[in-house]
């Protein structure tokens, strides 16, 4: 049943910390995760994709952009079904759509300070690059919090929520599901984790910023694989730490 925090209940929230207790490795999604979807980097990301599209296939924006959500609903990403059905370089692509400017990204130190007392490994698990990851993570004062970060390179370009992906992590950072906890913004990059063993938590978009999600990518936060919901990330870790410490 998935479980919605309620950070002035003390009691509800000794609850839910308690349901955390044996979690020693933390894996964050980047993306509209660790910085909000009202943001306007994953705008400036999304039209990117739309532009190497459009130089890719000759198509105009529209045709280019549909083409663009079918290869990500359907392979994950969009570059995934670029590989599969046209072969082309990853690593181009992956530097051509991660060129943007992240001035507008504001350092986010309540969030760092949260992260950074959660007792145990952090890791970054994304579907984008480790140097996208890494310049995002800086421009946001957390990369110094994190240990690793597992990229879709790392991955050999399988995306997430392919099972192969989450294995791949396992293995390469010496992950233990089962004492794992993983918090996403894309409810079905959760099924497979949940189903491995791990705590799932769906990081909710702002009610303003909605309209920007194609209608499946919207999740209500009751699907069975989602064990926690929070619209509010750092609330959220900050009364994890705090339980934990017995604060």
């Amino acid at each position: 049943m998935t479980t919605r925090l309620e950070p002035r209940d003390s009691r509800r929230l000794l609850a839910i910390a308690n349901r955390f207790a044996h979690v020693d490795t933390w894996v964050f999604d980047l993306d509209n995760t660790l910085y909000p979807r009202s943001s306007d980097l994953w705008v400036k990301i999304d039209a990117r994709i739309t532009l190497f599209m459009m130089r890719l296939f000759g198509l105009d924006a529209l045709s280019s952009r549909a083409l663009q959500k079918h290869y990500y609903l359907r392979y994950g990403t969009t570059l995934r079904g670029l590989m599969t059905e046209h072969g082309i370089d990853p690593h181009h692509y992956l530097s051509f759509v991660h060129e943007v400017d992240r001035s507008a990204l504001l350092p986010n130190h309540s969030l760092a300070r949260a992260i950074a007392a959660l007792p145990g490994r952090k890791l970054i698990l994304t579907n984008a690059s480790r140097d996208h990851a890494m310049k995002t993570a800086r421009q946001l004062g957390l990369d110094h919090v994190f240990e690793d970060v597992f990229d879709i390179i790392a991955s050999d370009f399988v995306a997430k929520p392919d099972e192969a992906a989450y294995d791949r992590f396992f293995e390469h950072c010496g992950v233990d599901p089962k004492h794992t906890a993983l918090f996403e913004d894309i409810d079905r990059n959760l099924v497979i984790p949940h189903r491995r063993g791990m705590t799932t938590v769906l990081v909710l978009p702002e009610p303003a910023s909605r309209d920007r999600l194609e209608a499946w990518e919207i999740a209500a936060g009751h699907e069975p694989h989602v064990d926690f919901v929070t619209g509010d990330l750092v609330e959220f870790l900050e009364g994890l730490a705090a339980k934990q410490h017995g604060l």
